[in-house]
């Protein structure tokens, strides 16, 4: 991508590669996580190299490896990988070939242009046969935060209809040193400032942004009030879940499959259930969709629609195996102006799939523990947590207790039941009602997150306002009384 060292650690990682025997392909530009994803498939590639940190701040770098199924890897590659990581030399010590001498030995091709033809081919192809009309007149605005994303999002949306794009100028260029953000991360307060700036010059109906690497996807719509309202990525996942639902009809040999991140809102798998669409969660990381999503289409051969996690990261269809902001954005503008030529606005939408599955709300909390001592008391608390579950919470019975670290998902009153899931150190309250509650600890910050989900029935002749306001006030409570439990 377009960081600090990203082409240096792209070039000496194939230059290794090379040195041990390996064709390398390697691009010649700066590239969007989800067209290596793309790549790898496409090539028929052993494994794929990422060199990106994402959203991260300025400083970090790093890569995501991706195996011969175009999927990041899960265990148990990526710890033999480490194990490896741990034996090898200094650097100094490890072969490592020039890029002319690679070329010369037939060791070193490059993918380009032509590369990026095949996945947009493809991606357009997500769109509907019946594009909705108006497509052009819907006013948009795209800041790619001084990422990747804008190259193959103009064409993606250009060629799909949408010529109606007004880029953030100060934002359009790769710059890893993200001069105008804090954060480069699109859901920090603040980081959409320019582009609702420029959505107010221009009345746009909505505003995307990709993270730098391009692999997630963030919104703000106009609301019919004229303001600029953000998405959440629980939100922008079931609006765009429940639409491919909608969309496209069930093929008569196929079951049809949605995934979701374990932590990201029940909400469209409500949805996807009353319309005989599969729903299932995975762990958390998108590798698990990827992953998941390519065993369901081995062992049943069921059609993958969508999945998506609560971190704004989405994937539509079986283009790209990762989450893919760029497809998902053409999607989504998709919606948008199926959705005006009804005189309606993403949030109207939202409003109807809450009468329909109840009205959900979603929300985190974090705790930060620093240093070694903080580690120490997270194990603890997710300890107790673990050999103590509360039998009810803010006066609200636990219908069910799920510990994915033993495997076991124990009713109340009940027998214990195998989990399917891999074991992983996350603990589930499911409450009578619907509500839940998950907590682990953060994989790469020292914090243990809690996750919150609280549903509250709508009644037919009654605002849904009235129906969220009550579910914000369960969910104050829930949080005062789970917190405080938590840290005893």
């Amino acid at each position: 991508d377009g960081r600090r060292g990203s082409k240096v650690f792209a070039e000496d990682t194939a230059g290794v590669l090379a040195a041990l025997g390996f064709t390398v392909r390697l691009s010649d530009k700066v590239c969007p996580t989800p067209l290596l994803a793309y790549a790898v498939t496409h090539f028929e590639a052993a494994a794929g190299v990422m060199v990106t940190a994402s959203h991260n701040p300025p400083e970090y770098n790093g890569y995501k490896v991706y195996a011969h199924n175009g999927a990041q890897i899960v265990p148990p590659w990526d710890g033999e990988i480490a194990g490896q990581i741990e034996q090898a030399p200094a650097a100094k010590d490890v072969a490592r070939l020039s890029l002319a001498e690679a070329s010369e030995q037939g060791k070193l091709e490059t993918f380009g242009e032509a590369l990026d033809e095949l996945y947009l081919a493809d991606v357009l192809a997500l769109a509907s046969g019946e594009p909705p009309a108006g497509r052009g007149e819907l006013s948009l605005v795209y800041t790619p935060m001084h990422g990747v994303g804008l190259h193959l999002l103009d064409l993606a949306l250009k060629r799909g209809g949408y010529t109606n794009l007004h880029v953030v100028a100060e934002q359009a260029e790769p710059d890893g040193e993200f001069p105008t953000l804090r954060f480069p991360n699109p859901e920090e307060p603040g980081a959409l400032d320019l582009a609702k700036a420029l959505a107010e010059q221009h009345s746009a109906d909505l505003i995307l942004a990709n993270d730098p690497d391009a692999d997630r996807l963030a919104c703000v719509v106009r609301a019919a009030s004229g303001e600029l309202v953000p998405l959440t990525g629980n939100e922008i996942g079931v609006l765009l879940g429940s639409y491919l639902i909608q969309r496209d009809p069930a093929p008569a040999d196929r079951p049809r499959l949605t995934l979701a991140s374990i932590v990201s809102s029940p909400q469209l798998g409500t949805y996807a259930a009353a319309h005989g669409v599969e729903y299932a969660e995975t762990l958390t990381g998108f590798k698990w969709i990827a992953n998941d999503a390519l065993t369901a289409l081995a062992e049943r051969n069921a059609l993958f629609v969508f999945g998506y996690e609560e971190a704004i990261g989405f994937t539509v269809g079986e283009v790209v195996r990762d989450k893919d902001g760029i497809g998902a954005a053409l999607i989504l503008c998709e919606l948008v102006a199926t959705l005006k030529q009804e005189g309606k606005t993403l949030l109207d939408r939202l409003e109807e799939l809450h009468r329909e599955t109840g009205c959900y709300v979603s929300s985190q909390r974090s705790t930060v523990f620093p240093g070694q001592e903080g580690s120490e008391t997270m194990a603890k608390i997710m300890e107790s947590l673990r050999q103590d579950p509360p039998s009810e919470l803010a006066g609200i019975a636990v219908a069910a207790f799920r510990d994915y670290q033993v495997g076991l998902r124990t009713p109340a009153g009940g027998a214990p039941e195998p989990l399917t899931l891999p074991k992983s150190n996350v603990l589930v309250w499911e409450l009578e009602g619907g509500d839940r509650i998950i907590a682990r600890p953060s994989g790469t910050e020292p914090k243990i997150k809690f996750y919150f989900d609280v549903r509250e029935p709508v009644a037919a002749d009654e605002a849904l306002e009235a129906a969220r306001t009550r579910a914000e006030e369960r969910m104050g409570r829930l949080q005062e009384a789970f917190v405080a439990l938590a840290q005893g």
